[in-house]
């Protein structure tokens, strides 16, 4: 299997996927730290729809608002929408030499059944720390949460 890569590409070229809904410190976290591990970092914007299935419910802010937000930072050199779980399909697309992704997935089936997909390509997964104190799942539970 081989990927295609933009010639336009050069050195080491990161991928981070990502939902990125009701951008938050953690999401600036983890493309900041990318954006030190390689040359190129693309980040991808998961769809509405693979977010639905992935998680069981949709965004708060529509992919294209999520595009624009993502593509707006100046440590991303592009942004891509993202059409699968299957990290090997953007590969595919993309050509990229490293995944960056939190460590809340290292160890779990999950995070285990990446790295063997990717390193199976010769794609490093690069693991770095889950911002706790916020996310979008706790931003979510703080919004729906009845006032007193």
């Amino acid at each position: 299997m081989r990927a295609r890569r933009d010639p336009a590409r050069t050195g080491v070229v990161g991928y981070v996927p990502g939902a990125y809904d009701m951008f938050h410190i953690g999401h600036l976290n983890i493309l900041r730290r990318a954006r030190q591990g390689c040359d190129h970092l693309i980040a991808g914007v998961v769809t509405d729809e693979v977010l639905k299935v992935a998680k069981g419910r949709g965004p708060i802010v529509p992919h294209a608002e999520r595009m624009a937000i993502v593509g707006g930072m100046s440590c991303v050199d592009e942004v891509v929408t993202d059409v699968s779980s299957d990290k090997l399909v953007m590969w595919e697309r993309l050509g990229f030499d490293v995944l960056f992704k939190g460590d809340d997935w290292k160890g779990t089936e999950k995070g285990d059944r990446l790295e063997r997909d990717l390193g199976g390509v010769g794609v490093r997964v690069v693991y770095f720390p889950y911002t706790v104190h916020t996310s979008s799942t706790a931003l979510r539970q703080l919004i729906s949460a009845p006032r007193s």
